[in-house]
């Protein structure tokens, strides 16, 4: 039973530009959870899928076991969807589960992913999303509340939360993916990652704050 990881690097990012191999915490965003990917014991090969000699080119320049897919331009605009860029790869490669892995998820490490890989075998899992447990109290515009009652506010203790997706990973059947052409279907489970795993670089303040959590992380 293969399976893969697969990080889509798309070339064009609007909101921080070049922002893949844009270097935090001393090395190119891409490269935190390539070799987080690289390193996981259950992962069998790494793919990266991009539009962009300058990404392919550093890529390569990490000296790392990936294999690049050059990804056709109509797969990397804006509309592009996560599906299309997993589904122009699957007509290439052959695999059984694949892992989609987003850069923009730093924090992510191979002991994540390792044991994600594993609670998906031992729940007997088709798809599987990484979460984190959010303790926030949940309204529609409404006014409607949407995970708890008012009248009967828990403490924050007696609180178990809701779990959020942080978009660090994605796991899913090759199967799933052709019935249903979607990274989620069938029996879906959720793995809980640390709180700091939240954050997801999408803008100039969220860069911040991720790079000073992984600085922390070496100094642990």
């Amino acid at each position: 039973m293969s399976i893969v990881a697969l990080i889509p690097l798309r070339g064009g990012s609007k909101s921080i530009p070049q922002k893949n191999i844009k270097l935090i915490a001393g090395k190119p965003l891409f490269a935190w959870v390539l070799e987080a990917a690289v390193n996981a014991k259950l992962i069998d090969n790494v793919y990266v899928s991009t539009d962009s000699k300058d990404i392919k080119t550093a890529v390569k320049n990490m000296g790392l076991e990936v294999t690049v897919i050059d990804r056709p331009s109509k797969f990397a605009t804006d509309e592009a969807t996560t599906e299309s860029v997993i589904k122009h790869f699957m007509s290439h490669i052959s695999f059984d589960k694949i892992v989609t892995i987003q850069a923009t998820s730093p924090l992510l490490t191979c002991d994540h992913l390792d044991d994600a890989l594993e609670f998906f075998e031992s729940e007997k899992l088709d798809s599987m999303v990484s979460t984190v447990r959010v303790k926030r109290f949940f309204w529609t515009e409404g006014g409607v509340p949407l995970n708890y009652d008012p009248m009967k506010r828990p403490r924050r203790q007696d609180f178990s939360g809701v779990m959020m997706e942080n978009g660090a990973f994605y796991v899913t059947k090759r199967s799933i993916l052709e019935t249903f052409g979607c990274r989620l279907g069938g029996k879906i489970g959720v793995f809980e990652m640390p709180e700091k795993t939240l954050v997801e670089i999408d803008e100039p303040s969220d860069w911040e704050i991720v790079e000073q959590l992984l600085r922390n992380n070496r100094t642990v």
